[in-house]
């Protein structure tokens, strides 16, 4: 049987350019059994684990059936952090791109104001925590009588975090008739009992070929005391010199502990935890997606919602204190089927807890021994050379996406009456641009961004400067992220 491809599903062009620049070729396992149901409308609950490929697995289809042309939103999908929301709303707009799907990312800790702005916009897709959802619904900013499909994404860490009762009351709100789609890692009780209370008919999908972590990557264990445990981390980083690693610690304290430790020492890192601001947040995040620095230091408030291919390492500093949390902080590595190492650094008392993740996963982790002198000696001079260069990320599918678009920043909105159709009839007017050239539209008060496709930026730029739309001269400039 020859492999399948996505060209097998009946997908329309758009849809099948941005998978192409995507570079998704073969359908992973969980993407073979529920892009086919999920196009036919099916109910599903979804057993797989992080870094299966889960998200275009619904990101496909939805993007696939949505109505451009409807303005109110047509999918929910609810996520149990705000990194985890904007990293699956990125994923929705890259695979939606030159359908021109618009997905918004609600959440905490950000102005509800700006939240609401956007969605008076044309919205197809709405991500959130169930907090902010339901912050919005109760307040009639989040409008669900045109929802048809609802994702309810790491159900099993939802209902750990207790939002059982918010997803309760947004599951109550939504239309009767809609499909819904359930992924998880795991399939506690209260997350079966939820599914029968709402769904029909439901088919099951557990993806169990790969176990619970992924099989592609190797798991070590060191034992260590802790006032050796930065010596320790130096000597392995040399040692094994990764393109990309993340070192994940218990606190906020020992991030920030280790973090001072590293920089001192040159090493090009940057630390992520609960204590920095949203967007301080959000710029590491992208920062470490981009390759601007190859060590990132981390909290679990990382483990969900980083999904970079190429992580070679990840490094727990400190053994989790749930047994889940090894699966989550390890599954950020030996993802989309690359090779992947975890090395665990447990002190002599921690036995236990590693003897429960071991039961866990279902199998040992394997001992290994500190590096020695001359192993390090030996690594030395190439481990000094990678960590002065920029880490080149081959693989990031955002940048792919958006090399030939530009983003232009005009200086009107509603305020002047300026609607999307004018910008199109003037743009298309430009020699040279049709209207296959023009991407997502987002009109607010005072201000509109337009995306122009295929390379085609720099000539609509040059040419627009000078050309009133609706018979204002408007400023237009590109727009800064």
């Amino acid at each position: 049987m020859s492999e399948q491809s996505f060209e097998d599903y009946n997908l329309g062009g758009e849809i099948k350019r941005a998978l192409a620049l995507l570079k998704y070729e073969t359908p992973t396992e969980v993407q073979r059994d529920v892009i086919p149901l999920a196009l036919e409308n099916q109910d599903l609950i979804v057993k797989s684990q992080t870094g299966s490929g889960k998200t275009a697995s619904f990101g496909i289809p939805i993007c696939e059936m949505i109505t451009w042309e409807e303005k109110n939103p047509q999918a929910l999908i609810l996520t149990p952090t705000r990194e985890l929301a904007v990293q699956v709303r990125d994923d929705i707009t890259n695979i939606g791109r030159f359908k021109l799907i618009k997905a918004t990312a609600v959440y905490g800790k950000e102005p509800f104001t700006k939240q609401k702005e956007e969605l008076k916009q044309k919205t197809h897709v709405v991500v959130g925590t169930p907090g902010r959802v339901m912050d919005h619904i109760e307040k009639g900013t989040l409008v669900l009588d045109q929802v048809k499909y609802l994702i309810i994404d790491e159900a099993d860490e939802m209902l750990n975090m207790g939002f059982v009762n918010e997803v309760e009351k947004i599951l109550k709100e939504l239309p009767i008739n809609r499909v819904t789609m359930v992924f998880s890692a795991t399939l506690p009780k209260d997350v079966e009992t939820l599914c029968h209370k709402y769904m029909v008919d439901p088919v099951n999908i557990e993806i169990a070929s790969t176990g619970i972590t992924t099989d592609t990557t190797e798991h070590r264990l060191i034992e260590v005391k802790e006032d050796q445990k930065i010596s320790l981390l130096k000597d392995v980083t040399v040692v094994e010199n990764p393109d990309s690693c993340l070192i994940f610690c218990r606190t906020k304290g020992h991030v920030e502990t280790l973090f001072t430790e590293l920089d001192a020492a040159n090493y090009s890192c940057e630390r992520l935890h609960g204590g920095l601001l949203q967007e301080s947040r959000f710029a590491v995040m992208d920062g470490f997606k981009l390759g601007n620095f190859r060590y990132l230091i981390a909290t679990d408030v990382a483990a969900r919602g980083i999904d970079i291919d190429n992580v070679t390492l990840v490094i727990n500093y400190d053994v989790p204190l749930e047994k889940k949390i090894y699966v989550h902080r390890t599954g950020r590595t030996g993802r989309a089927g690359k090779k992947g190492k975890a090395i665990t650094f447990a002190e002599p008392y921690e036995g236990k807890l590693i003897k429960a993740i071991e039961r866990y996963i279902g199998f040992e982790l394997i001992p290994m021994e500190a590096p020695k002198p001359h192993e390090v000696a030996k690594g030395q001079a190439a481990f000094d050379e990678k960590i002065s260069g920029r880490r080149v990320v081959r693989n990031n599918k955002t940048a792919r996406i958006n090399k030939d678009i530009m983003k232009l920043h005009f200086s009107a909105g509603k305020n002047k009456k300026i609607r999307a159709v004018d910008f199109v009839g003037t743009i298309a007017k430009i020699p040279g641009v049709s209207v296959d050239d023009i991407g997502i539209i987002t009109i607010q008060d005072n201000l509109s961004y337009v995306d122009i496709l295929n390379g085609k930026g720099s000539q609509v730029l040059q040419a627009i400067e000078n050309t009133p739309i609706k018979g204002k001269k408007l400023k237009v400039s590109v727009a800064i992220k």
